[in-house]
């Protein structure tokens, strides 16, 4: 008698394998989409921010970027409003000065120098990247994982 095709058991072995290597995979796909999320909104802000300081210098004219912690925001001086994903929130800012109502602004100026100050930003996953602005040079820097 010659047998084709797949017994039942067969069948719900593979199922169950399949069901199995989906609970390993799944989460740590998860994590590190949440990750790359984080990464990149740490990139984009600190573009900006380079963006900020080469106009100033370019135009010779005063640049700001505004932060909004409650709204999970930034804002520059043209009015351009940036929200960050829901996952990624602002955990610490040091330096720039203080508008009121939480708001944070770190000015940019002509001679390339810049409010100093750190930036920190974290995700769910436990990470958390800093963007340091230097107040000499107006270097911006994105390192991973240090807080001040």
């Amino acid at each position: 008698m010659d047998k084709s095709g797949f017994s039942l058991l067969e069948l719900l072995v593979v199922l169950l394998l399949l069901a199995l290597s989906s609970a390993l995979v799944l989460p740590a796909i998860d994590k590190g989409l949440k990750e790359r999320e984080l990464k990149q909104s740490a990139l984009e802000l600190a573009a900006v921010a380079r963006e900020l300081r080469s106009r100033a210098v370019y135009q010779n004219t005063l640049q700001s970027l505004i932060l909004n912690p409650s709204e999970n925001s930034y804002q520059t001086l043209q009015g351009e409003r940036v929200l960050i994903p829901t996952d990624v929130r602002f955990v610490d800012i040091v330096g720039g000065e203080p508008l009121g109502d939480g708001l944070r602004r770190f000015l940019f100026f002509p001679n390339g120098s810049t409010l100093g100050g750190d930036i920190a930003i974290s995700g769910p996953v436990g990470s958390s990247y800093t963007i340091r602005l230097d107040p000499l040079l107006g270097k911006v820097t994105v390192i991973r994982g240090e807080r001040r």
